[in-house]
């Protein structure tokens, strides 16, 4: 991790994004979420203060980097990740994007009994069934800036002990989160 406040911000939203998402357990939609800078937004609403836990206002208080995390409901209708995040467009207010997002790890023999499936109903069957599956959630965060932070947790170690941070952990994803911002 780089050190610098703003680094510092992210990794903190994208683990409190990520044990927050954890709560909700596994199976889960895909998840998208806004970051502001908090010290930003008490300036332009005081009351805000009210609505905030006493830990953020004590961070941004600390760090003038400091993001509050904003989750973002009723996404547009998107046949898949990529046309979602296609459809994406964030204001100047806007510091930051946080995704979360659940996907399915198979061994190249699982994938490929998997592959020879045509039938879309079959290979969700089959894909459930499997044994040697690894299902995975990851919480990706990028910056307006052009700082990321990832948060990987698998189903078969489920604890916030088992969670894997690094800043480039899905780097397609990391891109594809970046490219909001252009």
């Amino acid at each position: 991790m780089a050190g610098t406040s703003t680094q510092e911000a992210l990794v903190a939203a994208v683990t409190e994004t990520e044990a927050h998402v954890s709560v909700h357990g596994w199976d889960a939609p895909v998840r998208l979420f806004s970051l502001v800078r908090t010290a930003e937004a008490l300036k332009h609403d005081a009351g805000l203060s009210r609505l905030l836990p006493a830990h953020e206002l004590a961070r941004s208080r600390h760090n003038p980097q400091a993001l509050t995390v904003i989750e973002q409901e009723d996404l547009p209708a998107a046949a898949s990740l990529e046309d979602l995040l296609n459809q994406l467009a964030w204001p100047e207010s806007v510091h930051g994007a946080v995704l979360s997002v659940e996907r399915t790890i198979l061994g190249p023999q699982a994938q490929a009994r998997v592959e020879a499936v045509t039938d879309p109903q079959e290979r969700t069957a089959l894909v459930s069934s499997l044994t040697d599956r690894e299902d995975i959630r990851m919480v990706i965060g990028v910056l307006r800036s052009g700082e990321s932070w990832c948060a990987l947790r698998s189903r078969s170690h489920d604890s916030a002990d088992d969670v894997y941070h690094g800043e480039r952990l899905v780097p397609q994803l990391v891109e594809a989160l970046a490219a909001t911002f252009l």
